[in-house]
């Protein structure tokens, strides 16, 4: 029994890292805001996939939600979904502005925003996010799309990454 005792916790500790997160999905809202004339972007990540994220591509170590986050965490993130996450408007691609993130128990939310859209310009929108993709095989994001008139969700996977609404 006691030779099987170190085995079983080896075990258990191995099992506990592998079902410690089966689920990777993101979801993002993008909302048009006639008030501001913008559309309005929040995406939701857990932290840790995040801050693995970071460490792989950019070998940084950002220790998300900590007291010694890196100070470039906010940057690198910005950089990366500027890379991996698209809007188009009417078939022109627009650039996002990442206003900052902020802490959700396990859950880091990016605020984003794209100024001076016009509510009269839009004929359609497509979406594009390929966010974790990189990482997780099996990562889906979902894709909340509210504009004027309009309201549409979307399961975005590997294979399918886009997403379009016609007005």
């Amino acid at each position: 029994m006691k030779r099987l005792f170190p085995l079983l916790i080896c075990c258990l500790f191995m099992t506990v890292g592998f079902v410690a997160h089966k689920y990777y999905v993101s979801v993002t809202d993008i909302n048009y805001s006639e008030e501001s004339g913008s559309i309005q972007i929040i995406s939701r990540y857990f932290t840790d996939d995040l801050d693995r994220l970071i460490s792989e591509r950019y070998g940084v170590k950002a220790a998300l939600m900590s007291d010694n986050e890196h100070a470039s965490s906010n940057d690198l993130i910005s950089k990366y979904l500027n890379d991996k996450f698209r809007i188009y408007l009417n078939g022109e691609q627009l650039s996002f502005v990442f206003l900052g993130k902020e802490y959700d128990t396990d859950l880091t939310k990016c605020y984003l925003e794209i100024q001076g859209v016009e509510k009269e310009s839009i004929r359609s929108i497509r979406v594009e996010s390929e966010v974790l993709y990189d990482l997780f095989e099996e990562q889906q994001n979902i894709i909340h799309l509210d504009f004027p008139g309009k309201r549409k969700s979307f399961l975005l996977h590997r294979e399918n990454y886009k997403a379009m609404l016609n007005f």
